[in-house]
């Protein structure tokens, strides 16, 4: 069954918007992780504009299921992965003023780049994740990079599921399955919702992690949290 991480950005906007701890993330956390989730998914970035460094390093003791770690790798985002040492770090090229990820690595252009980067986060025993468009040589890059898995971005196959759902998600299988041919694990996230996750979970095979945050809290909003995460659960169950 594929893994549902909660990515907790969206609660630390929320916070970010009063000051104080209210709602207090490491207790949303722990109650994803209560109410099911299989993992928790952090996106820091530099202006902290909604996950904090040190919110960073309070959820590392804390999380009890799989901790995720997304980000631009910078010097500064890596010292805090390595001194974190989650399972997963996923690799992300957001740019400075990024409002939320919109592209995946060219693991081809940018391969000189980012083989030093996975090297180091493996010697620390963390998983490495890149970030990728749903490109078959893309994944094929990633594997010649020697990384651990690929998260396919899925911000297209939302856009145009409505319109034609199995032409959405054409290149998502391709990718996929080169992706697992070649060794690495597959992921998924941007924009998964409860209505295109359980066509996705059905036709992408060997899915591993699906990584779900603002669509998650927003219908929380209307089922409450736990009901939520089990809603998105059974959209796994393929």
């Amino acid at each position: 069954m594929t893994r549902l991480s909660v990515n907790i950005n969206k609660i630390a906007t929320i916070r970010n918007a009063r000051g104080g701890n209210i709602p207090n993330l490491l207790q949303v956390a722990q109650d994803c992780e209560r109410f099911g989730a299989e993992g928790i998914t952090v996106h820091p970035r530099p202006d902290e504009r909604h996950i904090r460094y040190q919110d960073v390093r309070d959820l590392g003791p804390l999380v009890q299921t799989e901790f995720n770690i997304e980000g631009n790798p910078t010097e500064e985002w890596l010292q805090l992965v390595i001194e974190n040492t989650p399972a997963q770090a996923t690799l992300v090229p957001d740019k400075p003023g990024t409002l939320t990820s919109n592209a995946g690595y060219d693991t081809i252009g940018q391969a000189k780049e980012l083989k030093p980067i996975i090297k180091r986060l493996q010697a620390e025993g963390i998983r490495v994740s890149i970030f990728i468009d749903a490109l078959p040589e893309m994944a094929e890059g990633a594997a010649k990079l020697q990384a651990d898995r690929v998260e396919l971005y899925t911000g297209p196959y939302a856009e145009k599921f409505s319109e034609n759902r199995k032409t959405a998600v054409q290149k998502y299988v391709e990718t996929a399955k080169v992706a697992y041919d070649l060794g690495l694990g597959v992921n998924a996230g941007h924009d998964l919702d409860l209505q295109n996750l359980t066509f996705f979970a059905k036709e992408v095979s060997h899915l591993l992690e699906v990584s779900i945050g603002h669509a998650l809290i927003s219908d929380a909003l209307y089922y409450g949290l736990q009901n939520t995460i089990q809603l998105y659960k059974r959209c796994l169950l393929t």
